[in-house]
């Protein structure tokens, strides 16, 4: 066996450099652990907040109740008795106002479309059995030229329907005597409060001052 020369060394120890390869993962270890405490602790700060919201929601919501509680007590049942009364009333005048037949707006409408040498000397206004308004008439025109312009202006409106003219007659004067029956638009027959309003009177027309008088001459 050969002996070995004095230079080599028996034992291996491993120098510093070595153990300074393992710093960057300790390193690393630290900056991940530092990061997860970090985390934990606004985990931490979130759930403390979310149960001091709750309870703040809780407590406002208590004293809500109790204010509740008091504005009920302090209510009379009488007082609640009268409301709900004069709301009853004012349900059952609404539909009252609603289903009542006015024929207002029938005689505005008509006043518009007829002809100034147009009248009715009868006029039976009524209902169907369906509820359709409807009129029954008879009238004299100046001439046939009045009643054909009647019948156009009601075709044209559109708000008296069905328009039938018979029993058209010429009178010694020359005027045309006929009748009429027709169907209305049902607005034409339901109230409006407006048709209550008086028609507002003109409005008065503007003075103009005199001219100024010329002084005599002396």
């Amino acid at each position: 066996m050969m002996a070995l020369p004095p230079t080599i060394p028996t034992s291996f120890v491993p120098h510093a450099a070595s153990a300074s390869v393992a710093r960057p993962r300790s390193s690393f270890v630290s900056v991940f652990g530092f990061f997860s405490y970090a985390m934990l602790g606004i985990a931490f700060v979130l759930a403390l907040g979310v149960f001091l919201y709750g309870r703040i929601l809780a407590a406002s919501m208590s004293s809500k109740d109790a204010a509740l509680a008091a504005a009920q007590a302090n209510i009379d049942p009488a007082t609640i008795e009268n409301f709900v009364r004069l709301r009853d009333r004012l349900a059952s005048s609404r539909s009252l106002l609603e289903n009542h037949t006015s024929f207002s707006r029938f005689f505005s409408t008509l006043e518009k479309l007829l002809p100034a040498s147009v009248r009715f000397t009868s006029l039976h206004l009524s209902t169907s059995d369906v509820g359709a308004p409807k009129i029954e008439g008879a009238g004299i025109a100046g001439s046939f030229n009045a009643l054909a312009a009647t019948s156009n202006a009601f075709a044209t409106d559109g708000h008296i329907k069905d328009a039938i003219f018979s029993n058209i007659s010429v009178n010694r004067d020359g005027s045309v005597s006929f009748t009429l029956s027709a169907t209305l638009d049902p607005k034409l027959a339901v109230f409006t409060p407006s048709a209550l309003q008086p028609i507002a009177p003109p409005p008065p027309a503007a003075s103009v001052p005199a001219p100024p008088q010329a002084n005599p001459l002396p």
